[in-house]
């Protein structure tokens, strides 16, 4: 099985680096996975906010660890793909709660995680840089104890929390991203930035693979891939706007009484094979 990950996580880590787009549209559960996986795509990303929206909590790492891993470990083991984990910010403040959380990563089957750096707290609204750093080290040294090496997706929230004077938001940036870089990060993702040039600019500058997590407004993928972007998710887009499906045949249902929200929804016999 170990031998297994290992070939898992080299080819995901590889298709950070075939000049063709990532895309990872973030999955929350089992169906969903399925989904993914029969539409083609060559990996799944869970979405943390999806996961806990789904399991009833919101978002920020107000779910447990063993409950978050408990679902990731049921997509890993029912798709073939290779699994990456949205696990917010490691589930814990020191370095050992990061390294805790990448060796149940691993025995979850996943060969992939996101480590982000934001807090949740308005007045320190980042992690420091140096515990971010001493994070992304614990994982690749859990990683490296397992056998299988993570493909590790840091991820700094300087424009989605849009830290600081918006025109020192790019210098914060560039600068995590390259200590993130260095310290054994395998692709820097950076939510919220969503301005052509800049994103030009940072993967210029990064020299390494970039996330961009995008959704209505952001530039397409082929503009993304132009731009030299590697990896484009959609985070807990896919979930919400599953709920909006959801709110949108309610109303109907309950306001005129029909049913058209529900066409396009697969057979049942059809969902059924999938799982099966």
């Amino acid at each position: 099985m170990s031998e297994l990950r290992r070939q898992k996580a080299n080819a995901f880590r590889e298709l950070h680096h075939i000049g063709k787009v990532l895309l990872l549209p973030n999955v929350w559960d089992v169906a969903s996975a399925r989904v993914i996986e029969e539409a083609g795509f060559p990996a799944i990303a869970t979405t943390s906010a999806g996961v806990a929206f789904s399991l009833g909590y919101p978002d920020g790492q107000k779910i447990a660890r063993e409950e978050m891993l408990a679902r990731v470990a049921r997509i890993a083991r029912a798709v073939k793909v290779p699994v990456t984990a949205d696990v917010e910010a490691g589930y814990g403040e020191r370095p050992e709660d990061a390294a805790e959380t990448a060796r149940c990563v691993i025995e979850a089957g996943a060969v992939g995680m996101n480590l982000e750096d934001g807090t949740d707290d308005p007045q320190h609204p980042l992690v420091t840089l140096t515990l971010q750093l001493e994070k992304i080290h614990a994982v690749r040294e859990a990683a490296l104890k397992s056998s299988v090496l993570l493909v590790l997706n840091a991820r700094t929230d300087v424009y989605l929390a849009q830290v600081g004077a918006p025109e020192l938001r790019y210098s914060e940036t560039i600068k995590r991203v390259l200590a993130y870089r260095d310290a054994g990060a395998d692709c820097v993702f950076v939510p919220g930035l969503r301005d052509p040039e800049a994103i030009k600019q940072l993967v210029q500058d990064a020299k390494c693979p970039v996330n961009i997590l995008a959704g209505p407004g952001f530039p397409s993928v082929q503009e993304l891939e132009k731009l030299g972007v590697a990896r484009v998710s959609l985070g807990s887009g896919p979930m919400r706007a599953t709920l909006g499906l959801l709110r949108r045949m309610a109303e109907e249902l309950k306001t005129a009484g029909t049913y058209s929200a529900l066409e396009g929804a697969p057979a049942h016999a059809d969902v059924n094979k999938m799982l099966g």
